[in-house]
């Protein structure tokens, strides 16, 4: 390969994203590698006979292979399935569910990271956004359980109620930056704490729990405020019409970062808070904004999880490993801030979350697995020189810009 292509794929933010996901997959290949009992007991027998070797790499590869398999089956589909169902029109729903799955996972993922996303293009390192987002689950199960009307009125009423508890969330922080100086990476933080309590407070004390339990568990949405599934509940498909709600909204974040007049405030103060003062714009202004729309969209996030595969919430709503507020952050890394890559990046988190499950109940490997990919993707990615040098690819260095150098101010 000559110099040229080198320095172009160096140059290449796609290409080093794939390259940083090749060698994920490499690293999870050695870890299979390492932990499996089989594969080890292979290779202990290496030098027991003349074919040992061949032996000890047929097993490998094999458990390797079946892991591998298992991921991609258990996320995307079975190739084989598909072929079956295109040839009968039977057993459909066997086939897509694995890809239904993945949208599931995805879609409140993809909302969530493009509110992340929005803010990190401004030098504010949102890291709020799963508390945004249970307020905004908080929201829309008080509207969407405790109101009845009609679809039409009651289902956008009901994510507005979503939009409007994560704003307010991010307006806290917005407003304690802006006119106290306050660090948001604390504000934020702490925060997340203060609405996990909170949420336990409301599904235990306010007339949203659910009649009769003594549980910490909400009223369960009104039919007419559910975002149904997308093939029919007959279908079983959870795959619902809140994959149109994350399209709306990447289509939104695309037209504001690179069409509005107040994304290219954002842009500008994230990329020289000095010439935007110089601009004229607001710096408080902007900030209390950016608080509101990245809150906003992750209450979104939120209230789309409830509406879509929950139908009530709990006192573990989006706590612990299904936080997607804390996901939300690496996929923006992932993505590069960038619509098109938030997508790929959360399909990507998706599919391995879905499809671990799969591969943990089929090989036996442990679903951590996913997350040691997902991890080491999401740190070579942050590091394209050292996907340069271990590639070999000796073009110009370039860093990946964050656009957070502000957030420390």
């Amino acid at each position: 390969m000559n110099r040229t292509s080198l320095r172009r794929i160096g140059e290449s933010p796609s290409l080093l994203t794939f390259f940083a996901l090749l060698l994920g997959f490499l690293i999870g290949a050695v870890v299979i590698i390492a932990t499996t009992a089989p594969v080890l007991n292979a290779w202990r027998q290496l030098f027991s006979s003349p074919t040992a070797v061949l032996h000890a790499l047929n097993v490998t590869f094999d458990n390797v292979g079946a892991a591998y398999r298992a991921l991609f089956v258990g996320s995307i589909g079975n190739p084989s399935s598909f072929a079956h169902s295109l040839a009968t029109g039977q057993s459909w729903t066997a086939t897509l569910t694995p890809l239904s799955e993945t949208l599931t996972y995805a879609t409140p993922l993809v909302i969530a990271s493009m509110g992340v996303a929005l803010a990190f293009q401004t030098g504010i390192f949102n890291i709020g956004a799963n508390g945004q987002a249970i307020l905004g689950g908080i929201g829309g199960a008080w509207i969407g359980s405790m109101m009845h009307a009609p679809m039409i009125i009651h289902l956008p009423l009901t994510l507005l109620a979503g939009v409007a508890g994560g704003v307010l969330g991010g307006l806290i922080p917005g407003i304690l930056k802006s006119f106290a100086g306050a660090h948001e990476v604390i504000v934020t933080l702490m925060l997340n704490y203060v609405i996990a309590f909170f949420l336990v407070y409301v599904v235990q004390s306010t007339p949203l729990q659910q009649p009769g339990q003594a549980n910490d568990i909400s009223r369960t949405l009104d039919h007419s405020a559910l975002l149904l599934p997308l093939f029919g509940a007959g279908s079983g498909l959870r795959v619902s019409y809140g994959v149109f709600v994350a399209a709306g909204v990447v289509a939104f974040g695309w037209w504001f970062l690179n069409r509005s007049t107040l994304g290219f405030a954002f842009r500008v103060t994230g990329a020289n808070p000095n010439a935007a003062r110089a601009a004229g714009f607001n710096p408080k202004r902007i900030i209390i904004l950016v608080f509101m729309i990245s809150g906003g969209l992750a209450g979104l996030a939120g209230v789309v999880q409830l509406a879509s595969t929950n139908y009530f919430i709990d006192g573990g709503f989006l706590i612990g490993s299904a936080g997607i507020g804390f996901t939300a952050i690496t996929v923006s890394l992932l993505g590069r801030n960038k619509p098109a890559g938030i997508v790929w990046g959360s399909l990507l988190f998706a599919a391995l979350g879905v499809g671990g499950r799969t591969m943990q109940a089929r090989t036996g490997i442990p679903l951590d697995l996913a997350l040691i990919i997902q991890s080491i993707v999401v740190l070579f990615v942050a590091s394209p020189v050292l996907v340069k040098e271990i590639f070999r690819l000796r073009a110009k260095a370039q860093t990946v810009q964050l656009a957070t150098k502000g957030w420390s101010q």
